[in-house]
C-alpha cells in the first residue's frame, strides 16, 4: 500500500462520513394523518403526546414517544392498526377508519398528468 491509496481511504471515509451526517439531519420529524384524503392534523414526532384523529368508525388514539408514534386504540373489526406498534417510516393505514398516516413530506416529488 502506499501514500496515493492510503489518501483515496480517508478521502473515502470522510465522503463517507459527511453523508451519513447530512442524511440524518434530514430527517423527518413529522407525521401527515390524512383522513378520506383530506389532511386533518400534522404531528411533529419530536414532542411526545397523544392525539384523537376523528375516523369513519369513530375515534383514532395516536401516541408519539421517542420520535416514533403508534395508533394505541381505534375501532375496526382486526384492530391492525393498533397492532402495528411504533414506526417512524413509511405509512400507517387504517382502512376501515378511512386513516392513513404518512411520514414523509406533503410536497409533491413530481406529477403525473
Amino acid at each position: 500500500m502506499n501514500k496515493s491509496d492510503l489518501k483515496l481511504i480517508i478521502c473515502v471515509l470522510v465522503f463517507s462520513i459527511i453523508f451519513l451526517l447530512f442524511s440524518n439531519l434530514k430527517k423527518n420529524n413529522y407525521a401527515y394523518v390524512y383522513y378520506d384524503n383530506d389532511l386533518v392534523l400534522k404531528i411533529n414526532l419530536s414532542k411526545d403526546d397523544n392525539y384523537k384523529v376523528e375516523g369513519y368508525n369513530g375515534e383514532v388514539l395516536i401516541e408519539v414517544k421517542n420520535n416514533k408514534l403508534r395508533v394505541y386504540k381505534e375501532n375496526s373489526p382486526l384492530h391492525i392498526c393498533s397492532k402495528q406498534g411504533f414506526t417512524n417510516t413509511g405509512s400507517i393505514v387504517c382502512l376501515p377508519n378511512k386513516i392513513v398516516i404518512n411520514f414523509q413530506s406533503k410536497e409533491l416529488d413530481a406529477v403525473i398528468g
